[in-house]
């Protein structure tokens, strides 16, 4: 773990350090993807049942051995504990209650002169979502990915998953029955991606493709952007916490931990003006480590992606931060509020000492699938117009055409585009 100073000699070097954390190696693994990729297009299916057999322990027999049915996920769901399943209930009713507040709206506006002017929204017609399945299953990304699609009114929705030795997560199999997704495929990593982006004999072709993944998924998202849309290019998690003195140095380790526990490649990042209290969360880490099922990858991912920066004050700490541009930040201090029209940068932000990160995780009800590795700086999290698209509407009468058509005309004369020039003067009276 990176336990420095601003004022350090070598700090310069090592925050720059810390700010490459989420580069991938994509241009590694291109030709892998890329040679998947045409697979996928040229074979569909068959390609896509080699590919399972060779990174998934198991070999479909028949194109329908790649969907999962709709009776094991009714199945699933009602198996799983009554707690459980309240829970699940829970996080889906607040997730879709929020997202159903960022749903766009049409727009229609009428000029006296009869010119109608517009921007008609619509969702798309068919989402594909990938859902991570390799070291761990995540039913909540599910719920994440699905509900805004729901909400935006995709009538297709398209899941994938990957089912080592063909064995589907049975959390995320009541997920899927809770959400009511009836497309549900065992396919992972780039062969999905690719899948869901040209479509094979019974994997229709998507319009936009969300989700998170590992870096062949990253890559392969990379790649077919253009001929499908993509929400972000996700790598490792990552979290960020700006805490002053106030803060309860246990708690702070525990959340920094959180993130480590995803994977080995996960950041983890405290900048504080407290001495005293870096001190102390870096005591308190060891003591949680200690405790942790998931103890090896998250003491790897501490030991060499984690960060403990001091500062002089907390504003030279929140200006470190907004370089960094964290997927979380969460900020543990008596008055959060107060410092939130200085935070510029991060895909979700969670204010004060009892608002954890993980809360955003499953129940709080804002997306958490969130751009990573500073792309914060320029991406926003996952939400409903991922799912939607902007049409614009223009209707001149004759009157309109009249008062601004000359000007049109004029522009395009002056471009040399003579049949756009004409086709505005052929409609101007004379």
């Amino acid at each position: 773990m990176i336990f420095v100073n601003s004022k350090d000699t070598t700090f310069k070097a090592d925050f720059e350090e810390l700010l490459g954390r989420g580069k991938m190696d994509i241009d590694n693994v291109s030709n892998i993807v890329s040679n998947i990729i045409k697979d996928i297009k040229t074979d569909k299916n068959k390609a896509l049942k080699e590919h399972i057999s060779k990174f998934d322990n198991w070999t479909p027999k028949a194109d329908e051995d790649l969907k999962i049915s709709t009776k094991s996920m009714e199945e699933a769901y009602n198996n799983i504990d009554n707690k459980l399943k309240d829970a699940l209930h829970l996080s889906y009713d607040r997730i879709k209650t929020y997202h159903e507040k960022q749903k766009p709206k049409s727009w229609f506006d009428d000029e006296p002169n009869g010119t109608i002017l517009g921007q008609r929204v619509t969702p798309v017609d068919s989402a594909g979502l990938y859902i991570p399945g390799g070291k761990a299953a995540y039913p909540s990304s599910l719920l994440m990915n699905v509900i805004p699609a729901q909400v935006a009114g995709v009538e297709n929705i398209v899941v994938t998953t990957p089912t080592p030795d063909n064995e589907p997560n049975e959390l995320l199999l009541a997920a899927c029955h809770l959400c009511g997704v009836n497309q549900v495929y065992k396919v992972g990593g780039a062969s999905a991606i690719a899948a869901m982006a040209y479509g094979t004999e019974n994997i229709p072709k998507v319009d936009v493709i969300t989700g998170p993944g590992n870096i062949f998924v990253a890559t392969a998202k990379k790649m077919v952007f253009g001929d499908v849309n993509i929400d972000m290019i996700a790598g490792p998690s990552e979290i960020g916490i700006l805490a002053d003195d106030s803060a309860n140095a246990n708690h702070l380790a525990i959340d920094l931990l959180s993130q480590a526990e995803h994977d080995e490649m996960a950041s983890s990042i405290l900048i504080t003006p407290s001495q005293k209290l870096a001190d102390e969360v870096k005591v308190e880490i060891e003591n949680w480590l200690l405790k942790l099922p998931r103890q090896e990858i998250a003491r790897k991912s501490i030991e060499e992606r984690g960060a403990i920066i001091v500062t002089d004050t907390m504003e030279e700490a929140i200006d470190l931060m907004n370089e960094i541009a964290p997927e979380h930040l969460e900020v543990a201090t008596n008055s959060p509020f107060e410092l939130l029209p200085l935070i510029k940068h991060a895909g979700a932000i969670f204010l004060g000492h009892n608002t954890p990160e993980a809360i955003g995780d499953y129940v709080a009800g804002p997306n958490h699938t969130l751009p990573t590795g500073g792309t914060a700086k320029f991406y926003s999290p996952l939400g409903v117009e991922n799912f939607m698209k902007k049409t614009s509407i223009i209707s001149f009468s004759s009157k309109a055409i009249n008062e601004i058509g000359q000007e049109c005309a004029l522009i395009a004369n002056t471009e040399g585009l003579t049949a756009h020039e004409q086709s505005v003067r052929v409609r101007l009276s004379k």
